[in-house]
């Protein structure tokens, strides 16, 4: 189990530790993603959605909405950017933990996210548009992780484009190949790996929102804490790792 957990964020890379380390966010994203919407009402992976809702309040002159979804936008993009800082500063200190450490900060936020229901009484508005806030520099920090060890193959949070792939997969495998472009550069083959790990990412997003849905509104914000866990827990060996290293120095 320990060699396991330790080749899910280590440095040297395969397709099996991708995908399975895919498998883990990819149901972590979406049980945030439905749970952020129990608490604050907005879904915060989606930023197409996001991005049209801001053209639409410029339009009908809602100034707060246009500014609380450009600050959602720019909190994407900030955990997206965070991500790639943490993983390459790790890269250029060769540290074992290049890859942990952006999931161990993600764990760390989800657990704010869990305390975050202690401010609601405060000021809703204002603890309502940082949780979303928040929320979306969460799922852009993770993205950013599983994209940047996959070389871009694999998404956890963006399901249109999981959605999409799935599609154009799906059109190669009917696809009717005639006999005499079997053997030419015309023939269209699906990858039918790829087809798989598609389809069972869309279902573990599904599954995970189900979850979490069930969790935060049986446990209300708190329930994050059952999402920061097993970030903790496969972050943390590398990270252990690079601490005795620093240690014995």
């Amino acid at each position: 189990m320990k060699y396991y957990l330790r080749n899910l964020t280590a440095k040297e890379r395969n397709e099996a530790t991708d995908r399975h380390l895919a498998f883990y966010l990819t149901f972590v994203a979406g049980a945030a993603n439905a749970g952020g919407f129990m608490a604050v009402h907005q879904y915060t992976s989606h930023m197409s959605g996001i991005v049209s809702a801001v053209a639409d309040n410029i339009v009908l002159g809602n100034i707060a909405l246009v500014v609380t979804g450009l600050a959602a936008l720019f909190s994407f993009i900030a955990g997206a950017a965070t991500s790639a800082i943490l993983i390459n500063w790790g890269r250029r200190l060769e540290l074992q933990a290049e890859y942990a450490l952006p999931l161990l900060f993600e764990a760390f936020l989800l657990i704010c996210f869990a305390a975050s229901g202690a401010f609601f009484h405060l000021s809703e508005s204002v603890a309502v548009s940082a949780t979303i806030m928040l929320l979306c520099f969460i799922m852009g920090l993770q993205n950013a992780i599983i994209t940047k060890l996959s070389g871009a193959r694999i998404r956890t949070t963006h399901v249109t484009g999981l959605v999409t792939d799935t599609g154009i997969e799906i059109g190669k495998l009917i696809y009717w190949n005639r006999d005499s472009a079997r053997s030419s550069r015309l023939h269209v083959r699906a990858d039918r790996r790829k087809l798989r790990l598609l389809m069972s990412l869309i279902g573990l997003f599904l599954v995970g929102g189900i979850c979490g849905a069930l969790l935060f509104n049986k446990l209300g914000v708190s329930a994050a804490l059952f999402l920061a866990a097993p970030l903790m827990l496969i972050a943390a060996l590398p990270v252990i790792e690079d601490v005795r290293s620093a240690l014995d120095r």
